[in-house]
């Protein structure tokens, strides 16, 4: 194992829309597993010639291996160790290793490596009758504490920041009940801090968001972790959950290109008349989801909007999703829960294009779902309250000295 210990003083990396800070501490210490490259998946490369295929739609172990001569009462054994691997479970698209002894003249298959997922494997060991063994991959953490500033869209920045484009959708999900992201502002800021893990230098996932600043159309909004019972729930600085009772859009990373008007001009119909919704123009086939829980009380084809579906949320709230492509697997009657898929963008009915015409009812009079004020869920239990405050306070003045430091602040 190798060692490197680094004492930081002070380290930027500056890009086109935000940066990267590492706050010092007295003494940080990175360990580095030394990659051996005479081995693959712990065997000695050196002995054998190495065949990487994908499993082909159809195929099974058995299929797999009677290609390579194995006698098939290995596969029946293989088949009562669902212990260690349930062989069921091999899936097409998966990397499968072959390795063939080549300081045998027969050069027989002595490992076949199946890759259960970009961080397990199995190995089939064939060298005496059958060994199978399940095996985690090294995995690698990086604690990161980024900012940045709206010059095009937040996925934007965040590429060109380096960083992967999943965190991007994650800060999206934790406030998607505060911050209309298809509405963002030109200077518009975010710090958030988070980890994320690599195997082999490849990046597998956003493991972990600790805390999220971001600074929207004039105000600042924060959220902060509560973990408990193995699940995370989001809160602001004083508590209150992030979670309300309607989302903020019901689809991810579009654009709005007409807004909520008591006149507009129609692009087909080439008159004025109201628009009494907000359009999100987005690819076909986007998926769109219920803004909130509710009752499917409308499922079917309007002249105007082609394909829609009207949900039920309460007494007073009712939305309606119009120009859909095709539906889910959803009947009127149905409840669905928020963030449940419900159909997909189209350009059913009068449309010049995909998108999605999303409209909201109160008390049955249409009103601009950009300007719905949706009620909070319950906020964070008293007992979690002193551990949750102290947490704040120390990861509260984090974000706020990453927002500060970002050098395209606007001032």
């Amino acid at each position: 194992m190798k060692y490197i210990y680094l004492l930081i003083v002070a380290s930027v990396l500056w890009s086109c829309s935000g940066n990267e800070i590492i706050v010092p501490n007295d003494e940080t210490k990175f360990e580095y597993p030394e990659k051996d490259t005479t081995k693959l998946f712990g065997i000695e490369k050196k002995n054998f010639d190495i065949l990487n295929e994908e499993v082909k739609s159809g195929d099974n172990l058995g299929a797999i291996l009677s290609k390579q001569n194995i006698d098939y009462k290995l596969v029946e054994k293989a088949s009562h160790m669902d212990s260690v691997f349930d062989i069921k479970k091999i899936r097409a698209g998966q990397n499968i290793w072959f390795f063939y002894n080549k300081t045998d003249s027969v050069k027989p298959l002595d490992y076949l490596v199946y890759e259960v997922s970009a961080k397990s494997y199995v190995i089939f060991d064939f060298t005496d009758s059958l060994v199978m063994t399940h095996h985690k991959k090294p995995i690698e953490m990086r604690h990161r504490m980024i900012s940045g500033t709206i010059n095009s869209s937040l996925w934007n920045v965040i590429a060109n920041m380096g960083v992967n484009t999943k965190l991007a959708i994650d800060l999206s999900d934790v406030m998607a009940w505060t911050i209309d992201f298809f509405d963002l502002k030109q200077n518009d800021q975010f710090a958030i801090i988070f980890d994320e893990s690599y195997i082999d230098s490849t990046f597998i996932e956003i493991e972990k968001i600790y805390c999220i600043r971001f600074d929207h159309d004039g105000k600042t909004y924060y959220a902060f972790p509560n973990f408990k019972n193995g699940a995370v729930t989001y809160y602001d600085e004083k508590g209150n959950s992030q979670k309300k009772a309607f989302l903020k859009a019901p689809l991810q990373f579009s654009r709005i290109s007409s807004r909520f008007s008591n006149g507009r001009f129609h692009p087909v119909l080439k008159i004025m008349r109201p628009h009494h919704g907000v359009d999100y123009a987005a690819p076909m086939g986007t998926p769109v989801y219920s803004v909130g829980a509710g009752k499917v009380i409308k499922k079917g084809w309007d002249h105007g909007g082609g394909r829609y579906i009207k949900i039920k949320h309460n007494d007073t709230y009712t939305t309606v999703y119009m120009h859909l492509s095709k539906f889910a697997d959803i009947n009127e009657g149905d409840h669905v829960a928020q963030g449940q898929l419900i159909g997909n963008v189209g350009s059913s009915g009068l449309a010049t294009g995909p998108h999605l015409d999303f409209r909201f009812f109160k008390n049955g009079k249409a009103v601009d779902p950009l300007k719905v004020i949706s009620p909070p869920e319950a906020p964070l239990n008293k007992e979690d309250k002193p551990a949750f405050e102290q947490m704040v306070k120390t990861q509260k003045s984090l974000l706020d000295s990453l927002i500060k430091a970002n050098p395209i602040a606007k001032k």
